[in-house]
């Protein structure tokens, strides 16, 4: 998972496989959400339009969500630095939770460490 072009409240986001979806997927958040990393300075509350092309897809999703989750640069445990965004109420933020979770079937319940949690 690599972030491309990113600006500040704009981050493009290409993931390459299930695995990197899989690690990088909030499934505790309500409308569902999506760890990006970034090396930019956001806060909590921060809006973003995330643009996501999923692994082997060629439809870029793109998504309005809030700033969740922080992990600064040199976090513990050798985390990546970036952010968590909770997808906002929308019918393309459901759209997005829809197909990442049928790519995630059988593994959401799954024990393995993410980026975030």
């Amino acid at each position: 998972m690599k972030p491309v072009a990113a600006r500040q409240g704009i981050i493009s986001l290409k993931i390459k496989d299930a695995v990197s979806l899989y690690n990088a997927y909030m499934p505790f958040l309500k409308h569902g959400g999506l760890f990006a990393p970034s090396e930019h300075v956001y806060a909590l509350g921060d809006e973003v339009v995330l643009l996501v092309t999923l692994a082997e897809e060629t439809e870029r999703l793109s998504v309005v969500g809030k700033v969740v989750w922080i992990s600064p640069a040199g976090a513990q445990g050798n985390r990546a630095a970036g952010i968590g965004i909770h997808f906002n109420e929308s019918s393309d933020a459901e759209a997005a939770r829809s197909r990442i979770e049928n790519i995630l079937a059988g593994t959401l319940n799954s024990e393995r460490p993410t980026n975030t949690m």
